[in-house]
Order: structure tokens, then C-alpha cells, then sequence
């Protein structure tokens, strides 16, 4: 069950990305042309995003994987062209309705439901894999810790996930980050410390029958990600 510090940053989020700043998460997201700060954060997630997928088998035909925090689609197109069936969820409709219109057709033999919503929904079923790219980096250690024990719950190989590694060259960027206008300005990034955060994971019920797998940390001008892997024993 979702924490109410987890819920509370939940609407804060969904105001900021399904309004706020839809328009240049979809410029973002696309090969438009950005400022030379964006085109840093744009690098940075595509390396992230070939990361998590070299650690996904080639091929998922008859595999069914989660997308959780879909944004505009780009995951999940690449995991549908390897044959799975995608459930990609994300809280802000706009981004959905984007990520459905850039998919088009049926991008490879697997299939794609585009759905609006939270990824920690219980009604979105059970998965072989699970891949939360950025979708938790604005959220505190615990709530991180709880959200990844609550998807693993209904996970059966693999839980792939990122978080914002508390770093001092990150916590400079995020000090400049409040120079600039309040518009421009994601909510917050909460910065969280590898080490507190394995054993978070290690304490928490949900995830006795899991173990850390690989870890990669991006870094990319001013976006910064590290991705950790949890397998079943």
C-alpha cells in the first residue's frame, strides 16, 4: 500500500508532468532541438534506457512486463519490438495519449496496453519483469524501498529500477537547478545514498526472496541516474 508521503508527491508530480511541463517532456523526448542543459538529460536517458535493456532478455516473446512511469513511450515501444506484452502506465494522461500516438501500430510482434494511473495498482496484475525508469527519483529512501517490495510482490524474475545516487557533484546541480525560474523547475529530485538504500531493501519484508543484482550509474552534464537490479533467488 502506497505511503502518504508516496501519495502526496504522487499529485505533485502528476500536476507538474501532465501540465506544467508536458510540452517539454515531449520536446524532450523527441529529436526536436534543446538547450545544450536538456541535450545533457536527453543523452543521459537514452544511455540509462539501453542500460535497463541490456539487462532484459533479447527476446520477451510470451513475457509479460510492466513499463511503470511509461512517460512518452520509448521503453516501452523497444520492449514490444522484443515480442512482450507491455503494460505501460503513467499518471499523467497527456504523456500517455503522446507515448500511444508516437507507438502507432503495434511496433514489433509483442503488444502494448497504454494505461493511465499508479504503478503500484494492484489491478495491473503480475509480470515476469518490472523496469521503473526515473519514475522513482523523486521520492524519499522509504518510499522507494516500499514501492519497489510493493511491485515485487507481483513480480516473478526481474524488478529493474532507478534512483537519483546523493553525490555531491548531483547536489551542485540541483543547487544551480534553483536559480533558474520556478517554471522551468522539476519538483525536486530526492537524492538518496546507495548504501542506505540497500539496506532499506535488505530490512524490508516483501523482498526476502529477492537479492541485488547489477548496478550502473549514468552520468550525463546534468542528468545523473543509477539503475539497480533486483532477481529472484
Amino acid at each position: 500500500m502506497p505511503t502518504t508521503t508516496y501519495e502526496a508527491r504522487r499529485g505533485e508530480l502528476l500536476a507538474y508532468f501532465d501540465r506544467t511541463a508536458a510540452e517539454a517532456w515531449a520536446r524532450l523526448t523527441s529529436d526536436a532541438p534543446v538547450s545544450g542543459i536538456r541535450a545533457t538529460v536527453r543523452a543521459g536517458r537514452e544511455r540509462m534506457r539501453a542500460c535497463l535493456l541490456s539487462w532484459l532478455p533479447a527476446d520477451l516473446r510470451g513475457t509479460r512486463v510492466l513499463d511503470a512511469g511509461c512517460g512518452t513511450g520509448a521503453l516501452a515501444i523497444d520492449l514490444a519490438r522484443r515480442g512482450a506484452e507491455v503494460v505501460a502506465v503513467d499518471l499523467s494522461p497527456t504523456l500517455v495519449s503522446l507515448a500511444r500516438e508516437r507507438a502507432g501500430r503495434a511496433p514489433g510482434p509483442g503488444r502494448i496496453a497504454w494505461l493511465v494511473g499508479d504503478m503500484l495498482d494492484p489491478a495491473l496484475g503480475c509480470f515476469e519483469h518490472v523496469v521503473a525508469m526515473d519514475s522513482l527519483i523523486h521520492y524519499r529512501a522509504q518510499d522507494v524501498a516500499a514501492a519497489v517490495a510493493g511491485l515485487a510482490a507481483r513480480t516473478g524474475r526481474s524488478l529493474l529500477f532507478t534512483f537519483a545516487p546523493r553525490t555531491l557533484p548531483l547536489a551542485a546541480m540541483h543547487a544551480v537547478g534553483t536559480l533558474f525560474p520556478k517554471r522551468d523547475r522539476a519538483p525536486a529530485i530526492a537524492p538518496v545514498a546507495e548504501r542506505r538504500l540497500r539496506r532499506l531493501l535488505a530490512a524490508a519484508p516483501g523482498l526476502a526472496g529477492w537479492r541485488i543484482g547489477r548496478t550502473q550509474r549514468i552520468a550525463s552534464g546534468f542528468y545523473t541516474s543509477q539503475a539497480l537490479e533486483l532477481v529472484r533467488r
